[in-house]
């Protein structure tokens, strides 16, 4: 049966770093949220081969075809990639960041044990955003260097796009992981890996230009301003092929 395809609009608000792909090259998880306000995972997105014109950002809206996915996870969507459209520029980060707040936070959930419950009992939410009550620690944990023969393969195949990247997906040799309690009193505590774009470029900048140093900077970033100066909130979803396992797929950081 042919795909039905449907025109939506979608305001980005998560792109995760990219990871090699099972079928392709490389993809990033990509998810947001509908015009009327549903929220909404686009896979596989791969972002590095799109052209420039359709090379969103976050925060921007565009307008695509998208079709339900294979995915059981209720929110995935699979787009069509030449169908993409820019249709803004990205929402500001006036008044800290109200234009965000406004899209967004109507769809906060209380936390991250509603949303395993609720989960657990229909099979949604699979995306979700939520506050945590405290952040306990940030964590850094060494991971293997180089990629395993099998996902260099994949990153070498050739593209099945005109694009053809002058440099090679880089491995971030490193896991970023929040420690963090949740609002509902019975809270065991959770512990979860941060998976978003922003901080994968942060190691890479910040480890050409500082070297050795380059944690000191990033911990600034996303562990004492992420705590102490930031109203952060966590984007989070499941893996697909672990469907009881959430990450953090995204941060939501106005200045407190």
């Amino acid at each position: 049966m042919a795909p039905q395809w449907v025109r939506t609009k979608v305001l980005i608000t998560v792109r995760t770093y990219p990871t090699p792909a099972r079928k392709g090259i490389e993809v990033s998880c990509t998810a947001g949220v509908t015009d009327d306000r549903h929220w909404i995972r686009l896979f596989p997105v791969p972002y590095r081969f799109l052209s420039p014109d359709k090379r969103f950002r976050k925060y921007q809206w565009i307008e695509l075809n998208v079709t339900k996915a294979s995915d059981h996870r209720p929110e995935s969507f699979h787009p069509d990639i030449d169908s993409i459209r820019i249709m803004s520029e990205p929402l500001s980060t006036k008044s800290n960041w109200q234009a965000r707040k406004d899209m967004v936070l109507p769809l906060k959930s209380h936390c991250l044990c509603c949303l395993k419950a609720e989960r657990d009992k229909t099979g949604v939410p699979t995306l979700g955003l939520f506050k945590p009550s405290a952040i306990t620690s940030f964590d850094i944990e060494k991971d293997r260097d180089d990629w395993s023969p099998e996902q260099l393969a994949r990153l070498r195949q050739l593209p099945m796009f005109d694009a053809v990247l002058s440099r090679e997906l880089e491995k971030i040799p490193y896991t970023f992981s929040y420690r963090f309690r949740c609002e509902d009193p019975d809270c065991p505590g959770h512990k979860l890996s941060c998976t978003d774009w922003e901080m994968g470029q942060s190691y890479r900048n910040w480890a050409t230009r500082y070297g050795s140093d380059w944690e000191r900077y990033f911990r600034q970033k996303y562990e004492t301003e992420m705590i102490l100066e930031n109203d952060t909130h966590f984007y989070v979803g499941t893996v697909s092929s672990h469907p009881d396992t959430w990450i953090i797929v995204g941060l939501f950081y106005p200045r407190l």
